[in-house]
């Protein structure tokens, strides 16, 4: 068999999903743009992101072992499809000028939880569609998708709702949600992983296995807390830098889009180079270079840049070697945790690795509204005013150097930790 046809399966579910991805991306965007709109406030957009993620990390460790025990192509659709409701549900609300922001609040919640089953189950199938020597280049083609979403969303959907309106982003979405369904239910064929007991254990058990499996390989649980600090770092710099962006005089709705797709670009160069990169020699010490360097890099040069050519350029240098992270993250899990128990060493890595994201979203929101901004107004300080600027965005500044403090040292508090690690591939791969 070639290594097109070993790979067909792969191929189909990663370019649809991908494109549905990049619908849904389209609607979370524009759902940003409408609420700051609304609303002017960095910690009510960052709230969107945090209604879609305490469900995903509360929920994850049960999702993982319902993943387990149940047929990953069925559980993946029945999400999905729900999911697709949820944004029905907005574009109905929409259209009949009924929707509050209460209602984004409590439809991110209900997406998210569904997003919490269907992620395991979506890990665990790219697995079983992939054969283990062809680990590293898909894992890099994922990432370089990743990568072209995070280009193309902001840009397309600022592009669609400034012309169309927020209505026309949602059509997209679904649109794209039709093509991808009707391909994983009809044309993508993915094992079953045979297990005698499955159907008896239950989803307590099966989360509990998940939780020992990880406690019993350290390595892998101190990468999981490492990547949990730098997603604090990385979601509070999100909940950031709309209010950074939008009001600043050379900024606005299009800029944010297009400083935004610059981390993409970025993911796109790292993508390539995570596919076709020789096999480290020490993966762990790739993941803690790679983030060293990134929150070493972005949160400076955006703190006291005022071109959206240096915001440009630092989101560049923030995002570019993120893809060759997470693909030596995913090739270290895939090689060592049992098919068997994928889906829930999987979700126990969603709660303990992202529970950070809605603490760091509200706490980058809080410090910018009640704190940064409130002590950038109220100071007279010229070295304040020649460092971070002045007038509304310039809390947003201080806070961006504030996080460039806090992620510099987690990462060197972290390294000291993970280099007791190291990860090279078995010889079969």
């Amino acid at each position: 068999m070639n290594k097109k046809s070993e790979l067909r399966d792969f191929y189909l579910l990663w370019s649809t999903q991908s494109l549905s991805q990049l619908g849904s991306a389209i609607t979370a965007f524009a759902l940003t743009l409408w609420l700051y709109e609304k609303t002017g406030s960095a910690l009510s957009t960052a709230a969107l992101r945090i209604c879609t993620y305490v469900p995903y990390i509360v929920m994850s460790i049960f999702a993982g072992a319902i993943s387990d025990k149940f047929d990953k192509k069925k559980t993946m659709l029945v999400c999905d499809l729900l999911a697709a409701l949820t944004t029905i549900a907005v574009f109905v609300l929409y259209k009949a000028d009924l929707l509050c922001v209460w209602h984004l609040y409590l439809i991110n919640a209900i997406s998210g939880l569904m997003n919490t089953v269907q992620q395991p189950a979506s890990e665990v199938a790219y697995t079983l569609v992939t054969p283990g020597e062809q680990y590293q280049k898909t894992e890099g083609l994922q990432s370089l998708s990743r990568s072209l979403v995070t280009i193309g969303n902001p840009v397309i959907a600022s592009a669609i709702y400034g012309i169309a309106g927020l209505d026309a982003a949602i059509a997209v979405d679904l649109v794209t949600f039709g093509i991808a369904f009707i391909t994983l239910a009809v044309f993508v064929r993915i094992p079953e992983i045979p297990s005698e007991d499955r159907e008896t254990e239950g989803v307590l058990q099966l989360a509990k296995e998940g939780i020992l499996y990880l406690k019993e390989n350290p390595m892998i649980l101190y990468v999981i807390l490492f990547m949990a600090g730098v997603n604090f770092v990385a979601s509070a710099f999100d909940a950031v830098l709309p209010a950074y962006i939008i009001p600043n005089p050379r900024g606005g709705n299009y800029v944010l889009g297009i400083v935004t797709s610059f981390s993409g670009i970025a993911m796109v160069a790292g993508s390539i180079l995570a596919t076709v990169m020789p096999k480290p020699k020490d993966r762990v010490r790739v993941i803690y270079l790679s983030m060293l360097f990134s929150l070493g890099t972005e949160n400076y040069l955006l703190a006291f840049s005022r071109s959206p050519l240096l915001w440009c350029i630092g989101q560049f240098l923030g995002w570019v070697f993120v893809p060759v992270m997470s693909t030596n993250q995913n090739v270290i899990m895939k090689n060592t945790i049992p098919a068997a128990l994928m889906g829930r060493v999987y979700a126990c890595r969603n709660t303990l690795q992202f529970f950070t994201i809605p603490i760091g979203l509200t706490f980058g929101g809080f410090m910018v509204d009640k704190v940064c901004e409130p002590i950038m107004t109220g100071s007279s300080s010229e070295w304040l005013s020649f460092l971070f600027g002045s007038g509304k965005g310039s809390g947003a500044a201080l806070m961006l150097f504030i996080l460039g403090l806090i992620g510099t040292g987690m990462c060197l508090i972290f390294g000291r930790k993970l280099k007791g690690y190291k990860y090279s591939d078995p010889d079969k791969l």
